[in-house]
């Protein structure tokens, strides 16, 4: 059973790496695609999602969540799965260095979101946010199974957001998801002494 666990893991990755790569060569055509069906309401729902999926709003309400439930072993290594995201996050966004999308003039910049809060330091590749809330999926399948389903959908209207928005490119909130999810995955086998 170890090796089709395995085995299976690892087609899913290699599967969505092949789909990162995809979605690497049409970057900029979903951009524009996505820069035509721009509209009020859903640039409202949008930034509305860019606000409740901020680092600090996700991981309180994480933490008061296993407070609550009385899951407290799992509040430290969820802040040094935000540490880890964090490091990585930032050496992958200086390393690769890839402009964001609003930058290269492919679509302009939701009012409300301020070109000085996209500083030379914070490229567009991985999506940061997108790696926050992915990262959570593991410590919630773990803990609270029912609500796993509800975090994941919430965790790609977050990405979707970063690409409606012009922040970022597809394959930014891809290989933010991917990163994230790997990072809390690897986090909580080692809580649990399997790796």
């Amino acid at each position: 059973m170890k090796f089709s666990y395995k085995r299976k893991f690892i087609l899913l990755y290699a599967f969505v790496i092949f789909i990162l790569f995809l979605a690497f060569y049409f970057d900029n055509q979903i951009t524009s695609l996505v820069f035509l069906i721009r509209n009020g309401i859903l640039t409202d729902f949008f930034m509305g999602i860019t606000f409740v999926s901020s680092i600090l709003i996700i991981f309180l309400f994480l933490t008061i969540l296993f407070i609550k439930e009385n899951k407290r072993r799992w509040i430290l290594p969820l802040w040094a799965t935000l540490v880890f995201d964090i490091i990585i996050g930032f050496l992958l966004k200086i390393t690769i260095q890839r402009h964001r999308p609003f930058e290269l003039g492919l679509v302009s910049l939701i009012n409300g979101l301020e070109k000085s809060s996209y500083y030379v330091w914070n490229f567009s590749f991985p999506s940061f946010q997108t790696m926050m809330v992915f990262s959570a999926i593991p410590f919630l399948s773990k803990e609270f199974p029912k609500f796993k389903y509800a975090w994941i959908a919430f965790a790609c209207v977050v990405a979707l957001s970063r690409v409606y928005l012009g922040v970022h490119f597809l394959s930014d909130v891809i290989a933010g998801a991917l990163i994230g999810y790997l990072i809390g995955w690897f986090v909580v086998r080692k809580v649990e002494g399997k790796w």
